[in-house]
């Protein structure tokens, strides 16, 4: 009977300290805030052209004129100049590039600073980066476009001229994390029908005997696709109809198609999860949001809301939605735990660490 209780005793603590964990979840899970701290504020001078976005857990902020690092006290980790016009910013895990949205300058960058300069021949139509530094961007050369790959010192690796009737115009352009494989999204007119073609390039050695260096590719009709993007180790194509997921390192493969019927108003996505937002028939729920999972598009959760938004996106593992002056936190399962307003005009709001955000005004 000694021996039982002395057995039974050890497995009582565990259950205890399960339920104790279980509890604990379950109230900052439903956990709902009514209110909001500040902890740190900073002043620029120039917020109208001034935006933000995150870098290997501090804040890159960058203009017209120059690029920082601040951490997350708003203090200056370093500072770079550049000179553009209307610069945007692509950022994966520890790399960025920012490009001059119509212009021809581009800088890429890390944590520690600027690691190379690019001056394009071409107007630039978008940039994108991968975590392992190589970047790509689309060039205007008009009646033709050249997508280009690079290294984080801005050299160059490869080009390719395209042609608007074949394959295309290219849409969107992404790289996956290995460094080898771009994935590229052209929109072309066959017949009078809007036609899509996603293709993959390999520039390792598994490419090197294809044509074009192209070892997969998949066309569809009557399909926009607006938007593609690598998130984890798949890519997703985000179509005007839903999205279609497509495995391997190499050689891509389509994985999953998600079709909806209903018209999709707004995109959202992290490397997780894929979200989509489409107009309710309810008063008092004018929208609805699906969540789908990365790995393999199944549906995590659906939840109708009323947000007034202009942005959503996810950041930091919450959905994020805000407008001029209201914001909302939802976690990653569609459970609301913030909604608030704020005096001053919101242009950014994103999530800096365990319930920290960074809230931007136009002051």
């Amino acid at each position: 009977l000694r021996r039982k209780k002395a057995v039974l005793k050890p497995v009582a603590v565990i259950l205890i300290a399960v339920f104790v964990v279980l509890a604990g979840f379950l109230f900052l899970e439903k956990r709902i805030y009514r209110n909001y701290k500040v902890q740190v504020t900073s002043e620029q001078e120039d917020t109208v052209s001034t935006q933000y976005t995150y870098l290997s857990g501090k804040i890159l902020r960058y203009s017209s004129d120059e690029v920082s690092l601040v951490n997350n006290k708003l203090e200056t980790v370093w500072s770079q100049t550049y000179d553009m016009q209307n610069p945007v910013a692509d950022v994966c895990g520890d790399c960025a590039v920012i490009a001059d949205k119509d212009g021809t300058s581009m800088v890429f960058l890390d944590k520690n600073g600027i690691t190379g300069t690019v001056s394009t021949s071409y107007s630039i139509v978008k940039a994108k980066v991968s975590k392992t530094g190589m970047a790509a961007a689309i060039l205007d050369g008009g009646d033709h476009t050249w997508i280009n790959f690079y290294n984080l010192d801005g050299s160059l690796v490869a080009e390719n001229q395209t042609n608007i009737q074949d394959p295309g115009y290219p849409m969107d352009v992404a790289l996956a994390d290995n460094g080898v494989v771009m994935m590229v999204a052209y929109q072309f007119v066959d017949s009078s029908e809007t036609t899509s073609y996603i293709a993959f390039y390999n520039f390792g050695e598994v490419g090197q005997n294809e044509d074009d260096r192209i070892v997969s590719g998949y066309t569809y009709d009557g399909v926009v696709v607006p938007q593609i993007q690598y998130l984890g180790s798949n890519a997703v194509a985000l179509r005007d109809d839903g999205f279609t997921i497509y495995s391997g390192r190499q050689i891509p493969k389509e994985l999953k198609t998600v079709q909806v019927e209903q018209e999709i108003i707004s995109t959202f996505y992290d490397e997780d999860n894929i979200g989509l937002v489409f107009k309710n028939d309810s008063k008092d729920k004018q929208y609805i949001m699906e969540v789908y999972n990365t790995a393999d598009g199944k549906l995590k959760f659906k939840e109708d809301f009323n947000i007034p938004y202009t942005t959503i996106k996810l950041s930091g593992g919450n959905i994020l939605m805000y407008n001029s002056s209201q914001m909302c936190v939802m976690n990653s399962r569609g459970v609301q735990k913030y909604l608030g307003s704020v005096d001053g005009t919101i242009k950014d709001f994103f999530k800096i660490g365990m319930n920290r955000y960074l809230l931007v005004l136009d002051s």
